[in-house]
């Protein structure tokens, strides 16, 4: 076994599909609880609540670990890992929020954004520290 590999942020990465994996079952509950088969994806309003909140996670979820992997590649696996851990939670915070109101959506929604934003941008930073590195023999 490699000593070397990247294990906190694979770890995320399987907690993280874990976490997607949850979700969609909490779709699957709200589906059984309010007797809506499949495809049906409208119903009352706490059903298509809970049908949205999970596709949004869905949607984001690529570009959540695009940046994730970028960051721990070129930056820091540490950060990277934290990071995604802080983005789990706040997918959970959109999710249990979006199942309430909308407008209880904000807050996880805001913090999601703001770490997918940092992941980002350390990610970005780190590909151009290697870039005027490798390319430009620039230390930084």
């Amino acid at each position: 076994m490699a000593s070397d590999g990247p294990f906190l942020v694979a770890a995320v990465t399987l907690m993280s599909a874990t976490h997607m994996g949850y979700l969609a079952r909490r779709v699957g509950w709200s589906r059984i609880a309010l007797k809506i088969m499949p495809p049906v994806v409208t119903g009352p309003p706490e059903f298509e609540r809970t049908f949205r909140a999970h596709q949004n996670c869905v949607e984001f979820y690529p570009i959540f670990l695009v940046v994730l992997w970028s960051c721990s590649t070129f930056f820091s696996e540490l950060v990277a890992a934290v990071g995604g851990l802080v983005y789990m939670v706040a997918r959970q915070m959109y999710f249990n929020g979006y199942v309430k109101s909308t407008k209880k959506r904000l807050p996880g929604f805001i913090l999601t954004l703001a770490v997918l934003f940092t992941l980002s941008l350390l990610a970005s930073i780190g590909v151009l520290r290697g870039i005027l590195h490798k390319y430009f023999h620039i230390h930084l």
